[in-house]
């Protein structure tokens, strides 16, 4: 028996046919939803392809985007200036900063300071925490896209044991809650918990979002086990060529599970998705305000 595969990219794609229906919609009242994205130039050119390719994708959408560049070097002062200043415009509904942010800069500072109301990728402590107590879908990205991957194969999580492995503030533990709020029961582990085999195993719902390459093996998953790998890492292939994986060895496991996503192409696609979902909810709010 194989996996049946979940393909984000197919998934993101019907998601991305709905946003651009939504954004007509809003142009044709005479509001253009738009995308204000804070990105802090370094030596990597990883964030500003991204970014390049954001603006193609919300384009293509029918979604503005104006990516304000911020110089190498620059500190966290600077930073929270250009985040308090699209936070103080009326015209800007829609916030995100670029990661990774430099070195010496506290991310969650900056996170927490984007206003919650325009904070799209759901990251700001207020949202996140309205997320806990079931007040707020703006949960992040990554996790509310990894619920949407298991919906969309029809997979009733209440009652289900559903093991997520890591625990990182935007990634493990907003997707254990919202697994919580469907009545699932969830063990929260990590690389390093006793037992990870065992425990693994025992999953009906397995969520691997670690960050370590090929962790989750075949003797981790029971048969017919329902897999979302969150993990993205980079390792070097036999001809020392650099390539994408997730947290699961995906051959090995394929063979055994019932759903599998792969890594590309799982989660990732469906992250952007969410993400530009939640800047035409954001614009769809602000129009009622303004028109």
């Amino acid at each position: 028996m194989s996996a049946q595969i979940i393909d984000g990219k197919a998934l993101a794609s019907q998601f991305r046919e709905q946003v651009a229906q939504r954004a007509a919609a809003l142009r044709q009242k005479g509001f253009t939803p738009k995308l204000d994205a804070i990105l802090v130039e370094s030596g990597d050119n990883g964030a500003r392809v991204y970014a390049q390719n954001q603006a193609k994708t919300c384009q293509a959408l029918g979604i503005e985007y104006e990516l304000h560049s911020l110089p190498v070097g620059s500190n966290q002062a600077s930073i929270e200036s250009k985040v308090s200043e699209l936070n103080l415009n009326d015209s800007v509904h829609a916030i995100m900063v670029h990661m990774p942010l430099p070195d010496e800069v506290d991310a969650y500072h900056i996170q927490e300071l984007i206003d919650p109301d325009k904070d799209v990728e759901g990251v700001n402590p207020a949202n996140i925490g309205n997320v806990v107590y079931g007040r707020s879908m703006r949960a992040p990205c990554t996790a509310l896209a990894t619920l949407k991957m298991i919906d969309s194969t029809g997979y009733d999580l209440r009652g289900k044991r559903c093991v997520v492995v890591g625990a990182s503030a935007v990634v493990g533990r907003p997707i254990a809650v919202l697994l919580m709020q469907r009545e699932a029961t969830v063990i929260s582990c990590n690389k390093f918990t006793k037992g990870l085999t065992e425990i693994c195993h025992s999953a009906d719902v397995l969520i691997p979002a670690a960050g370590v390459a090929g962790l989750i093996t075949h003797e981790m998953v029971r048969s017919g086990a329902l897999v979302v790998d969150v993990g993205v890492n980079r390792v070097s292939d036999e001809t020392g060529k650099s390539k994408t994986v997730g947290d699961v060895d995906f051959e090995a496991v394929k063979s055994i599970a019932g759903w599998i996503s792969p890594v590309p192409g799982g989660v990732g696609p469906m992250t952007v998705s969410v993400l530009l979902h939640n800047v035409i909810e954001v614009a769809e709010q602000r129009a009622i305000s303004v028109l």
